[in-house]
């Protein structure tokens, strides 16, 4: 590069990522072809629009791009071109939320979502996000003894507020979610049932995790977390009478967005191509494996993990324990200062504030892709527990 400033930093941070334990549960490694097509001259293309029906000229290639993405996208998830759309444009997961209220539900309706601290993400209608702000928002909480989805409360409250929209899914929730009891609370208090499958979508595509898509509305998902692709997201929606998929494109272009990146859809069906291989349903079965062995040798060595183990990729980690041990804060420092990289985290019921919460959370994908096994997770777990409890 002749920008020296830029390649010096680049070259740091290479080395950062190839010096630490990255159990940031939102992160994983990409392969190279994924960067190949991310840097690419796709790029320069200026594409405003959708294939066949561009603002501007030049589209020929980036049409063929964008139509592989969509194809692609839909044979993973083994869904049918007459049953389901795809947009491949959005740019990440909060604006492909926030696309999908602004398309399928009235502006002041009704969101109703899961709470942050109980493991719920910011747009699915948190008070500080604008989707809580446009949409009225109605906040479900985990069971206090159980950690984990009270599906009854769930019906209970939804039949109450007849929410316009149901949103399942999470950013840290460890267990399986039972996709077809929030269509049967969905159906029952009429209303969509849109799930953000952001987290745990490369599970999904890897037979791990059940799918959403027998039951949902609309379904998100960012495509850099477990799906191992480029920072982007994709939504689905159904194809029927109410015509969601004309919604959806509408609200992205001219609605929200304006061009869309070529380079990273390109990179995003490179993804998506590597993720439809028996070599990666064996990385997803991986991820799992090292995640519920992490837990289990936290738990053995003390440490409440939340909800009494994990289903996937993420574990959620009490660090302070009612006083006994550390603030989340602390924690995340004291192990990044160690070379483990773990984000801070509220957890269910937390008595302490999302900026010093009581915990932290954890994710095997980047370290599984670093072909890291169940041997490893153990060895990991005896050294978290040494550097939290200053051994």
């Amino acid at each position: 590069m002749k920008d020296k400033q830029i390649e010096k930093l680049i070259k740091e941070e290479e080395k950062r990522q190839k010096s630490v334990i990255n159990l940031i549960a939102s992160e994983n490694i990409v392969s190279d072809d994924v960067l190949k097509a991310l840097g690419s001259k796709l790029t320069n293309k200026y594409a405003e629009g959708y294939p066949g029906r561009r603002y501007y000229g030049g589209n020929q290639v980036v049409d063929k791009v964008e139509n592989l993405a969509i194809a692609r996208a839909l044979k993973l998830f083994k869904l049918k071109a007459t049953e389901w759309h795809v947009n491949v444009q959005p740019l990440s997961g909060s604006p492909a939320n926030f696309t999908v209220y602004s398309a399928l539900i009235p502006m002041g309706g009704k969101i109703m979502g899961m709470k942050l601290s109980s493991g719920g993400h910011l747009t699915h209608g948190h008070p500080a996000s604008m989707t809580g702000k446009i949409w009225k928002s109605i906040q479900f909480e985990l069971n206090g003894e159980t950690e984990v989805i009270d599906y009854e409360a769930l019906k209970k409250l939804a039949m109450t507020e007849k929410p316009d929209i149901i949103v399942c899914g999470f950013t840290a929730y460890p267990r399986i979610v039972d996709f077809k009891k929030f269509r049967e609370i969905a159906d029952a208090s009429g209303s969509l049932l849109h799930v953000d499958m952001s987290h745990f979508a490369g599970l999904v595509a890897g037979g791990v995790y059940p799918s959403p898509f027998p039951y949902a509305d609309s379904v998100v998902t960012t495509t850099h977390k477990s799906l191992r692709g480029p920072r982007h997201a994709l939504i689905f929606v159904k194809k029927d009478a109410r015509e969601f998929d004309k919604k959806i494109d509408k609200m992205i272009i001219p609605g929200l967005f304006g061009g869309p990146h070529e380079n990273s859809i390109a990179a995003v069906a490179v993804a998506l191509k590597e993720a439809d291989t028996p070599a990666f349903k064996s990385y997803a079965k991986q991820v799992v494996k090292n995640a519920k062995t992490l837990a289990k040798e936290l738990q053995k060595l003390g440490w409440h993990i939340i909800s009494g183990g994990t289903d996937s990729h993420l574990i959620l980690m009490d660090t302070w324990m009612e006083g006994k041990g550390l603030p989340g804060k602390e924690a995340s420092t004291k192990l990044e200062k160690a070379g483990i990289i773990v984000n801070m985290n509220t957890i269910p019921g937390d008595p302490r504030g999302p900026m010093d919460p009581s915990g932290v959370r954890l994710g095997t994908c980047a370290e599984t892709t670093r072909g890291k096994k169940e041997i490893d997770m153990v060895k990991l777990a005896v050294k978290m527990d040494k550097i939290l409890r200053g051994k």
